[in-house]
Protein backbone atom coordinates (compact mmCIF):
# COMPACT_ATOMS: atom_id res chain seq x y z
CA UNK A 1 0.00 0.00 0.00
CA UNK A 2 1.15 3.49 -0.35
CA UNK A 3 1.61 5.34 2.16
CA UNK A 4 0.79 9.00 3.16
CA UNK A 5 3.68 11.48 2.27
CA UNK A 6 5.13 8.66 0.36
CA UNK A 7 7.41 7.27 3.56
CA UNK A 8 9.21 3.60 3.39
CA UNK A 9 7.63 0.36 5.08
CA UNK A 10 10.08 0.99 8.04
CA UNK A 11 9.55 4.97 7.99
CA UNK A 12 8.85 7.00 10.75
CA UNK A 13 6.76 10.06 10.79
CA UNK A 14 8.50 13.44 11.06
CA UNK A 15 9.42 13.61 14.75
CA UNK A 16 10.00 16.62 16.68
CA UNK A 17 10.87 16.69 20.23
CA UNK A 18 10.81 19.81 22.38
CA UNK A 19 11.88 20.40 25.39
CA UNK A 20 11.37 23.45 28.29
CA UNK A 21 7.98 23.99 26.22
CA UNK A 22 6.31 25.33 29.05
CA UNK A 23 7.46 28.02 31.46
CA UNK A 24 6.29 26.52 34.87
CA UNK A 25 6.70 22.82 35.32
CA UNK A 26 9.99 21.14 36.49
CA UNK A 27 10.71 19.20 33.07
CA UNK A 28 8.24 19.71 29.46
CA UNK A 29 8.16 18.47 26.16
CA UNK A 30 6.16 19.34 23.33
CA UNK A 31 5.92 15.94 21.10
CA UNK A 32 5.04 16.37 17.54
CA UNK A 33 5.02 13.18 15.91
CA UNK A 34 3.50 13.40 11.81
CA UNK A 35 -0.11 15.06 12.66
CA UNK A 36 -0.12 14.29 16.38
CA UNK A 37 0.95 16.52 19.32
CA UNK A 38 1.39 15.43 22.77
CA UNK A 39 2.24 18.03 25.45
CA UNK A 40 4.06 16.20 28.62
CA UNK A 41 4.75 17.91 31.65
CA UNK A 42 6.63 16.48 34.68
CA UNK A 43 5.99 18.12 38.15
CA UNK A 44 7.87 17.04 41.51
CA UNK A 45 5.78 16.54 44.84
CA UNK A 46 7.63 16.61 47.93
CA UNK A 47 5.91 13.42 49.29
CA UNK A 48 5.37 9.76 47.63
CA UNK A 49 1.63 7.91 48.07
CA UNK A 50 0.58 6.41 51.03
CA UNK A 51 1.76 2.55 49.62
CA UNK A 52 5.41 3.90 49.58
CA UNK A 53 5.80 5.43 52.85
CA UNK A 54 8.36 3.79 54.80
CA UNK A 55 10.25 2.08 51.45
CA UNK A 56 13.13 4.76 51.48
CA UNK A 57 12.60 5.57 47.42
CA UNK A 58 10.55 7.74 45.66
CA UNK A 59 7.67 7.09 42.55
CA UNK A 60 6.62 7.79 38.88
CA UNK A 61 3.22 8.29 37.49
CA UNK A 62 1.31 9.64 35.05
CA UNK A 63 -2.08 10.68 33.57
CA UNK A 64 -2.90 10.56 30.33
CA UNK A 65 -5.90 13.00 28.80
CA UNK A 66 -6.96 13.54 25.25
CA UNK A 67 -7.86 17.12 24.62
CA UNK A 68 -11.91 17.24 23.03
CA UNK A 69 -10.79 18.77 19.68
CA UNK A 70 -7.82 15.89 19.73
CA UNK A 71 -10.07 14.17 17.61
CA UNK A 72 -12.50 14.80 14.47
CA UNK A 73 -15.39 14.95 16.22
CA UNK A 74 -15.19 16.12 19.69
CA UNK A 75 -14.85 13.68 22.12
CA UNK A 76 -17.15 14.99 25.67
CA UNK A 77 -14.13 15.45 28.28
CA UNK A 78 -13.76 12.66 30.84
CA UNK A 79 -14.63 14.79 34.04
CA UNK A 80 -16.37 12.52 36.43
CA UNK A 81 -15.09 9.00 35.27
CA UNK A 82 -11.91 8.05 33.29
CA UNK A 83 -12.31 6.04 30.34
CA UNK A 84 -10.63 2.40 30.65
CA UNK A 85 -8.64 3.41 27.69
CA UNK A 86 -7.13 6.22 29.81
CA UNK A 87 -6.44 4.81 32.30
CA UNK A 88 -4.68 1.61 30.42
CA UNK A 89 -2.48 4.06 28.64
CA UNK A 90 -1.64 6.16 31.55
CA UNK A 91 -0.70 2.71 33.75
CA UNK A 92 1.37 1.95 30.66
CA UNK A 93 3.30 5.35 30.90
CA UNK A 94 4.22 5.15 34.47
CA UNK A 95 5.53 1.54 34.23
CA UNK A 96 7.70 2.45 31.41
CA UNK A 97 9.16 5.66 33.40
CA UNK A 98 9.69 3.37 36.24
CA UNK A 99 11.32 0.91 34.63
CA UNK A 100 14.67 3.27 33.98
CA UNK A 101 14.43 5.30 37.24
CA UNK A 102 16.21 4.67 40.49
CA UNK A 103 13.28 5.26 42.80
CA UNK A 104 15.64 4.55 45.82
CA UNK A 105 18.17 7.48 45.01
CA UNK A 106 14.89 9.95 43.76
CA UNK A 107 14.18 9.86 47.63
CA UNK A 108 10.70 10.82 48.90
CA UNK A 109 9.34 12.62 46.12
CA UNK A 110 6.89 11.82 43.00
CA UNK A 111 7.13 12.90 40.13
CA UNK A 112 3.90 13.17 37.99
CA UNK A 113 3.78 13.34 34.23
CA UNK A 114 0.77 15.23 32.40
CA UNK A 115 0.15 13.99 28.89
CA UNK A 116 -1.99 15.81 27.18
CA UNK A 117 -3.14 15.08 23.45
CA UNK A 118 -3.72 18.10 21.93
CA UNK A 119 -4.22 16.79 18.19
CA UNK A 120 -4.27 12.46 17.73
CA UNK A 121 -3.39 10.85 14.47
CA UNK A 122 -2.06 7.71 15.61
CA UNK A 123 0.06 6.42 17.89
CA UNK A 124 -1.09 8.87 21.12
CA UNK A 125 0.54 6.09 23.40
CA UNK A 126 3.81 5.91 21.45
CA UNK A 127 4.33 9.87 21.71
CA UNK A 128 3.18 10.34 25.39
CA UNK A 129 5.95 7.55 26.48
CA UNK A 130 8.73 9.16 24.11
CA UNK A 131 8.34 12.47 25.02
CA UNK A 132 7.31 11.53 29.03
CA UNK A 133 11.05 10.50 28.92
CA UNK A 134 12.36 13.69 28.07
CA UNK A 135 10.35 15.60 30.68
CA UNK A 136 10.89 13.07 33.22
CA UNK A 137 14.86 13.52 32.95
CA UNK A 138 14.08 17.41 32.58
CA UNK A 139 12.30 17.94 36.16
CA UNK A 140 15.62 15.09 38.07
CA UNK A 141 18.05 17.30 35.95
CA UNK A 142 16.31 20.69 37.63
CA UNK A 143 16.63 18.34 41.20
CA UNK A 144 20.74 18.25 40.64
CA UNK A 145 20.90 21.90 39.60
CA UNK A 146 18.99 22.78 42.96
CA UNK A 147 21.51 19.81 44.65
CA UNK A 148 18.54 18.17 44.91
CA UNK A 149 19.88 15.26 43.80
CA UNK A 150 23.59 14.13 43.51
CA UNK A 151 23.10 12.62 39.89
CA UNK A 152 19.84 11.85 37.23
CA UNK A 153 19.08 8.92 38.71
CA UNK A 154 18.14 7.46 35.08
CA UNK A 155 19.83 3.79 34.57
CA UNK A 156 18.00 3.88 30.39
CA UNK A 157 16.25 5.75 28.34
CA UNK A 158 12.71 4.46 27.08
CA UNK A 159 10.89 5.54 24.08
CA UNK A 160 8.14 3.19 21.82
CA UNK A 161 6.39 2.94 18.63
CA UNK A 162 3.77 1.65 17.07
CA UNK A 163 3.39 -0.86 13.92
CA UNK A 164 1.16 -3.19 12.54
CA UNK A 165 0.29 -5.66 9.74
CA UNK A 166 -1.72 -3.91 7.01
CA UNK A 167 -2.69 -4.88 3.69
CA UNK A 168 -0.28 -7.48 4.11
CA UNK A 169 2.62 -5.38 4.65
CA UNK A 170 4.42 -4.92 7.86
CA UNK A 171 4.46 -0.91 8.57
CA UNK A 172 6.37 0.88 11.25
CA UNK A 173 4.77 3.83 13.27
CA UNK A 174 0.98 3.65 11.70
CA UNK A 175 -1.17 7.03 11.03
CA UNK A 176 -4.87 7.14 12.15
CA UNK A 177 -5.85 5.68 8.87
CA UNK A 178 -3.46 3.04 8.93
CA UNK A 179 -3.87 2.08 12.34
CA UNK A 180 -7.59 1.80 11.30
CA UNK A 181 -7.09 -1.05 8.95
CA UNK A 182 -4.31 -2.72 10.54
CA UNK A 183 -5.14 -6.86 10.85
CA UNK A 184 -2.49 -6.66 14.06
CA UNK A 185 -1.95 -4.25 16.01
CA UNK A 186 0.58 -3.47 17.91
CA UNK A 187 2.93 -1.04 20.65
CA UNK A 188 6.38 -1.71 21.88
CA UNK A 189 8.41 -0.07 24.49
CA UNK A 190 11.77 -0.36 24.53
CA UNK A 191 14.79 1.05 26.37
CA UNK A 192 18.03 3.31 24.65
CA UNK A 193 20.19 0.11 24.75
CA UNK A 194 17.81 -1.94 22.79
CA UNK A 195 16.02 -4.16 25.71
CA UNK A 196 12.18 -4.33 25.63
CA UNK A 197 9.95 -2.89 28.36
CA UNK A 198 6.73 -3.79 27.61
CA UNK A 199 4.38 -5.68 24.25
CA UNK A 200 1.09 -5.09 23.41
CA UNK A 201 0.09 -7.71 19.93
CA UNK A 202 -3.46 -7.64 19.28
CA UNK A 203 -5.11 -9.36 15.91
CA UNK A 204 -7.23 -7.36 15.09
CA UNK A 205 -8.62 -9.35 12.63
CA UNK A 206 -8.00 -12.85 14.06
CA UNK A 207 -4.94 -14.58 15.17
CA UNK A 208 -1.58 -14.46 13.18
CA UNK A 209 1.57 -16.58 13.21
CA UNK A 210 3.69 -16.68 15.83
CA UNK A 211 6.58 -16.60 13.64
CA UNK A 212 5.68 -12.49 12.19
CA UNK A 213 6.48 -11.81 16.23
CA UNK A 214 9.92 -11.96 15.23
CA UNK A 215 9.68 -9.59 12.62
CA UNK A 216 7.67 -7.15 14.41
CA UNK A 217 10.00 -7.34 17.08
CA UNK A 218 13.02 -6.80 15.05
CA UNK A 219 11.10 -3.92 13.18
CA UNK A 220 10.50 -2.31 16.43
CA UNK A 221 13.84 -1.80 17.79
CA UNK A 222 15.29 -0.08 14.95
CA UNK A 223 12.17 2.44 15.01
CA UNK A 224 13.47 2.75 18.69
CA UNK A 225 17.19 3.04 18.01
CA UNK A 226 15.57 6.02 15.62
CA UNK A 227 13.04 7.99 18.38
CA UNK A 228 16.12 7.70 21.09
CA UNK A 229 18.70 8.98 18.89
CA UNK A 230 15.99 12.02 18.65
CA UNK A 231 15.59 12.17 22.49
CA UNK A 232 19.12 12.21 22.72
CA UNK A 233 19.55 15.25 20.51
CA UNK A 234 16.70 17.11 22.03
CA UNK A 235 18.48 16.46 25.77
CA UNK A 236 22.26 16.86 24.93
CA UNK A 237 21.94 20.74 25.37
CA UNK A 238 20.02 20.84 29.00
CA UNK A 239 21.70 17.98 31.16
CA UNK A 240 24.69 15.71 31.07
CA UNK A 241 23.01 12.56 29.72
CA UNK A 242 23.69 9.84 32.70
CA UNK A 243 23.06 6.49 30.59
Amino acid sequence: MRRAGGRGREELRPLTLTPHWLDYAEGSCLVSWGKTRVLCAASVLDQVPPFRLGMGGGWVTAEYNMLPRATQPRQPREVDRLRGRTQEIQRLIGRSLRAVTDLKALGPRTVVLDCDVLQADGGTRTAAITGAFVALALALEHLRRRELLITVPLKDQVAAVSLGLVAGQLLLDLDYEEDSQARVDANFVGTGRGSLIEVQATGEAGPFPPGELKNMVDLALKGIKEISAIQEAALVPCLPLPW
